[in-house]
């Protein structure tokens, strides 16, 4: 029997921001301005995202004091940034090195993996669905990774051997980590472990991987418009170490200072579902360097398709321990 690919989406072709930057232009096309934009970012260097130990997660000496801050997080922030995660480092490195090395591939050597008419996997852009809406100043490239049955044939199998050996390692480290993540989140919960895990552990992965050029007026334009992540969980790394990624809080935009092999975690909407909006999906957006780009690697774990989406029963009363606004479903 023939696999059945998946498609999540289309977007159409418009020209690449990479080559569009080579040109050093001091006008920016219109269709990537954006005068507008709401620019107020908080300056208050205490504002920034709680840092999550790992290590200390798993050691039974801090392993309370880290869950509860971790917990905090989740309901404050729904964003963290995860040291001492376990990811083998130079798997992480080949990674980096690798996306580095494809964005950095002669144009018409990345339009070979260009998205195809309806889809939205492969190189290119996303969610661009008319001539007139604003672009944002990215190319990507986007592909589902896990499980192997769902990948396009066209797309990671036809990379260059040693992108698609990092691709493949990565993937599933960060499918093992991710697992532990959600786990230690359903104990925060008090949710049994398998409750989750029958949610998400044979649901699709997919990473976004993300070249921000430099723009001389970067204050005209977005790397990313602001969203929420439509998924579970993701997992963000920030390639260059080069700060662009902004999430609102308290009506401001708060810049994440990348930490040194460090992961950046945020909740998506369906964990927010699920946890009956205790954990929160928060909006975030990218912004742009004016003279250096920028790199990151996002990774999106989604439900089990069969899943039947809802709050988990245990964390449906009003009156939550836990303290989480509830959400009712009629």
């Amino acid at each position: 029997m023939e696999p059945k690919f998946k498609k999540l989406d289309s977007s159409l072709q418009v020209p690449n921001v990479q080559e569009l930057a080579k040109e050093k232009s001091t006008t920016i096309p219109p269709r990537y301005q954006r005068p507008n934009e709401d620019h107020l970012v908080s300056s208050l260097t205490e504002n920034q995202i709680p840092v999550i130990d790992m290590q200390k997660l798993m050691e039974k000496y801090s392993m309370d004091a880290e869950l509860q801050k971790l917990h905090t997080a989740r309901k404050e922030w729904g964003f963290f940034q995860l040291i001492n995660h376990g990811v083998s480092f130079p798997k992480v490195e080949k990674m980096k090195l690798e996306i580095q090395e494809f964005f950095s591939l002669p144009i018409e050597e990345k339009k070979k993996f260009s998205q195809e008419s309806g889809d939205i996997e492969g190189y290119g852009r996303a969610f661009v669905v008319s001539e007139e809406q604003k672009l944002d100043w990215a190319d990507l490239f986007f592909a589902i990774t896990l499980p192997i049955h769902c990948r396009k044939p066209h797309l990671i199998s036809k990379l260059p051997t040693k992108f698609r050996d990092a691709i493949d390692e990565y993937a599933a480290e960060l499918k093992n980590r991710a697992m532990k993540i959600l786990d230690i989140m359903a104990k925060a919960l008090q949710m049994k472990t398998e409750e989750m895990n029958m949610v998400f552990e044979e649901g699709m992965k997919a990473m976004r991987m993300n070249y921000y050029s430099p723009c001389p007026q970067s204050e005209l334009v977005t790397g990313l418009n602001p969203h929420s992540d439509a998924v579970g969980l993701t997992i963000l790394l920030q390639v260059s170490e080069i700060e662009g990624l902004q999430i609102k809080k308290d009506g401001a935009w708060i810049p994440v200072v990348p930490l040194p092999n460090a992961f950046v975690i945020n909740i998506g909407d369906i964990l927010e579902i699920v946890t009956n909006r205790i954990y929160r999906s928060i909006e975030h957006r990218a912004t742009v360097n004016s003279k250096k780009e920028r790199l990151s690697i996002a990774t999106f774990f989604h439900p089990n398709i069969d899943s039947d989406l809802g709050p988990e029963p245990s964390l449906m009363t009003l009156q939550q321990n836990l303290k989480g606004s509830a959400l009712l479903i009629i």
